[in-house]
């Protein structure tokens, strides 16, 4: 990606997975081993808040950090990493994905209905 018309974060991400991608890597799986595996498969970090990672002087949440890292993507302000679990503090690739805000609040009045995510059986 060229560095002139990204926003601060999509620079920043751009450079993590350019120029850093062995060390995001590293902590990517520092992250995921200091997690909590849940019954469902979530894994969780301590605490009763979504973590927020530091890396190369740039804070994120722990998820949108692992996704991005993990699938090679730099994300966008506007792209929105997902839970398909539902548990806001899962970071578990397995269970992220990316998309809209409309696609987040979709997923969540579908949750509220059915109290399931059937692509998760």
């Amino acid at each position: 990606m060229s560095g002139l018309m990204l926003a601060p974060t999509e620079r920043w991400l751009d450079d993590v997975i350019h120029h850093h991608h062995p060390e995001a890597r590293e902590k990517v799986a520092e992250l995921l081993q200091g997690a909590s595996e849940r019954p469902e498969g979530c894994l969780v970090t301590a605490g009763p808040s979504r973590r927020k990672v530091r890396f190369l002087g740039q804070q994120t949440r722990a998820y949108r950090f692992i996704y991005a890292v993990t699938r090679k993507e730099v994300l966008t302000p506007d792209d929105v990493v997902r839970h398909k679990c539902h548990n806001g503090l899962c970071i578990n690739p397995e269970h992220l994905e990316v998309g809209t805000r409309a696609d987040n609040k979709r997923d969540d009045w579908e949750f509220s209905a059915y109290g399931v995510d059937f692509s998760m059986l």
